[in-house]
């Protein structure tokens, strides 16, 4: 069996038909691993003596790092060392380091004192109740941002503000699940602003020559009217309960050590300006470590290790997702311009959807309504799993100590995330 398209020069030239086979079970064993970790964590609970391995195997960050193990212990014994290293340094691993390193220093003490000196400003001179107007805010507000600071940067700074803000206090589940699905159908749509924040809008920007116009005009306006209809409703439903949290409505965050703050948000910046070249953003992140520790007194715990689980479940997701391509551009592609919109939606839930766009600019002759069809599918469906969208594993990774048994379940987010898919399906179809 040989790969399809160009995808022959990215891992092998020939690849064995079993191992096509083996790789396809073994990423729908992961898929069905990711469902089930709700399992492995009630097992947790009731056998204390394995706790430690239930929790291991309950973790969905360590989901796809595990089988993607799997998979490349499978190559090693069949293929031998050589085509199996070859395939593993043919992978591009940038997304993963790039969401840990801007995960660590979005969610700094003086980065998200600065955030919440915007929220509370701007809160303050809106006519709902406080409140709710800071719920309204993370939900619409922040996920906006992340058209111009990267969607993981804007998940992490409105997970762990949501953490902090509302999450610490006994919520309904509805409620949680509720703003949880708002937030990743948000944070993906929202980054389609520019060109270069969305993975699944980068991957095909440059190659189709999309700029900053025709994102606002193509895409921009509908999925900010989009983000604000989904915060809105969201808000309204949860109107009481916010109003009763025992919440000081009054009181101002604390003002961030400005020199300090702008220093983090100069790392930040530099971060995201060389978001494609690791080697450079990497030496940044080493250089804002040693800032961090001289003036350890400015800082709180970083969340390194949310991050490096974070990182080590899209690192499972690129080697897994490299061997999927023999079954899923062949679907993809015989797809019309219409019918793409929906298949791009609904393929997003079963995989990251920069993956799906990514197939689609390798594609010569495509008409300019299939390539809106595409990206405006697979942005939408971010939302409604774990694997869809790039951020969404940061945003799991910071928020699910809120939910019971310190687990998201899948189908509880898949329900809370499909009306505001609809919501944007109908905002990129109809308008």
């Amino acid at each position: 069996m040989r790969w399809s398209g160009r995808h022959a020069e990215e891992s092998f030239m020939a690849t064995p038909e079993w191992l096509a086979y083996a790789s396809a079970a073994i990423f729908a064993l992961a898929l069905i691993h990711t469902f089930s970790t709700g399992f492995f964590e009630h097992l947790a609970h009731l056998q204390p003596r394995h706790a430690g391995f239930w929790h291991l195997l309950g973790e969905v960050e360590v989901v796809f790092g595990f089988w993607a193990i799997v998979l490349v212990t499978l190559m090693f014994v069949g293929l031998g060392n050589a085509p199996t290293l070859t395939y593993l340094e043919s992978r591009n691993f940038t997304e993963p380091m790039f969401v840990f390193v801007i995960m660590v220093i979005a969610g700094t003490r003086p980065v998200l004192q600065v955030a919440n000196q915007i929220v509370w400003w701007l809160g303050a001179r809106s006519p709902l109740p406080r409140t709710s107007a800071l719920f309204f805010l993370l939900l619409a507000l922040v996920p906006l941002l992340g058209s111009f600071i990267t969607e993981p940067a804007a998940m992490t700074l409105a997970a762990l503000m949501l953490r902090d803000a509302f999450f610490r206090h006994p919520l309904p589940e509805w409620l949680k699940y509720g703003a949880l699905g708002v937030l990743f159908v948000n944070v993906s749509i929202g980054g389609t602003l520019t060109p270069f924040a969305a993975p699944p809008v980068l991957m095909v920007a440059a190659q189709w020559q999309w700029d900053l116009g025709f994102m606002i005009s193509v895409f921009g306006w509908k999925a900010a009217l989009a983000v604000f209809v989904n915060a809105a409703v969201l808000t309204a439903l949860a109107h009481k309960t916010l109003s009763n949290l025992p919440v000081d409505a009054d009181a101002k965050p604390a003002s961030p050590v400005w020199p300090v703050a702008i220093v983090h948000l100069i790392f930040l910046g530099l971060v995201v300006l060389f978001a494609h070249h690791p080697v450079v953003f990497m030496g940044v992140f080493l250089m804002f470590m040693g800032y961090a520790t001289a003036y350890e007194r400015h800082q709180d715990r970083l969340i390194l290790r949310e991050a490096l689980l974070v990182a080590f479940f899209l690192g499972g997701l690129v080697v897994l997702g490299g061997q999927q391509t023999w079954w899923l551009e062949p679907v993809l592609m015989s797809l019309d311009a219409e019918a793409v919109f929906y298949g791009a939606t609904l393929l997003t839930a079963v995989t990251d959807n920069a993956a799906l766009t990514y197939l689609g600019s390798l594609v010569e002759g495509l008409s300019d309504e299939f390539k809106v069809s595409l990206v405006a599918g697979a942005v939408t469906g971010g939302g409604l799993t774990v694997i869809a969208n790039a951020p969404n594993p940061a945003g799991v990774a910071i928020l699910r100590g809120a939910f019971t048994e310190q687990t998201i379940r899948p189908l509880g987010l898949l329900a809370a995330a499909t009306l505001p898919t609809v919501v944007a399906a109908m905002a990129f179809r109809l308008l």
